[in-house]
């Protein structure tokens, strides 16, 4: 403390030999805004002209109110010994100076963010301005190349339609003929008219073969075939439906109408045993209530003493208190 002291005391001389009006009062030996209060000592270290300054006038010097609260002193002495008083205001002068010196603290915290950035609202940290990127601790402007425009991000930027991005330029997209240009920054750019496709970067004509026509797609052959016709290469086939058959929704395949299923490429009726009936979906059978399935037969159930068909009509189960053992129906033995 006693370095500091005498940079305080030094310092106090040049206040004293400067003559600078409201600098230094010689009668208190202390700065302009130095005041005992109750809470300590309170010193403003700001310059003449800006201490009276209004609130919001933006100091970019030093503009700081310190709080020193004072040193023990006995109860029968309550004002401090010119010797005491001059050494703490020396010390505070120090502080205010070094605060003040461009390049110290407060210089080195406004100096952290770099030119063209911001910092951020909390935090420490900063964001570079609008038409500018981060460039490791540097904000570098965003040059954007002819036909092109910055990002709504700001820190980069996009090619005009009808351009695309290329090695760091925007390049004129080539449109073929019997091509449209798309609404989109991205992919190719371009898309076949109607009634072509997209052939090695050109759009040719789409050569629709007979039982087909034109279909609206940038994708396949650009061709389907008539409903009773299914696609074979270049050309359309029909479709051979045969007997008790139908053609599908598709209308390229064909399938059995109810009442037979599929052989090959026929159709075969399915076989219904006595004592059985075609099953809803049309291509087998189940057996009546009261039969159960046996190979390609229906046989009568046999329903033992105190059973009865059960819920799927084609099995039985045991009353209570009887429980299925074997073919019969047992007492249940409690202990």
């Amino acid at each position: 403390m006693g370095s500091v002291a005498e940079a305080g005391v030094r310092r106090l001389g040049e206040l004293r030999k400067s003559g600078r009006p409201g600098a230094y009062d010689r009668n208190e030996l202390t700065p302009r805004k130095y005041r005992e209060s109750p809470g300590g000592f309170r010193v403003d270290c700001r310059e003449p002209d800006l201490a009276g300054a209004p609130p919001n006038h933006k100091d970019t010097r030093m503009s700081t109110t310190l709080h020193a609260a004072p040193a023990a002193v006995p109860a029968e002495n309550t004002r401090m010994s010119v010797a005491a008083r001059s050494m703490l205001v020396a010390s505070i002068v120090v502080l205010c100076t070094f605060a003040a010196v461009p390049g110290g603290a407060a210089a080195q915290n406004a100096n952290a963010v770099p030119e063209n950035a911001t910092a951020r609202r909390y935090g420490s940290s900063w964001t570079c301005n609008h038409g500018y990127r981060q460039t490791r601790e540097r904000c570098e402007v965003v040059v954007v190349p002819a036909n092109g425009h910055l990002s709504a991000s700001g820190n980069d930027w996009e090619c005009a339609r009808l351009f695309r991005k290329v090695d760091g330029a925007c390049v004129a997209l080539v449109i073929p003929a019997n091509a449209y240009a798309e609404d989109t920054a991205y992919g190719r750019g371009w898309n076949c008219e109607q009634g072509y496709r997209e052939s090695d970067g050109a759009c040719v004509a789409v050569r629709v073969p007979a039982n087909g026509f034109a279909v609206d797609s940038t994708f396949g052959t650009g061709w389907e075939c008539e409903r009773g016709f299914r696609q074979s290469a270049d050309r359309c086939e029909a479709v051979v439906v045969p007997a008790n058959a139908v053609l599908d929704r598709g209308g390229d395949r064909w399938s059995c109408k109810r009442g037979y299923v599929k052989s090959a490429e026929s159709c075969t009726r399915v076989e219904v045993p006595a004592n059985a009936y075609l099953a809803s979906t049309g291509t087998g059978w189940r057996c009546e209530r009261g039969f159960k399935s046996d190979g390609g037969t229906c046989a009568a159930l046999q329903v033992p003493s105190n059973g009865h068909i059960d819920y799927s009509g084609n099995d039985w189960s045991c009353n209570e208190p009887y429980r299925k053992v074997g073919a019969a129906c047992v007492m249940e033995t409690r202990p």
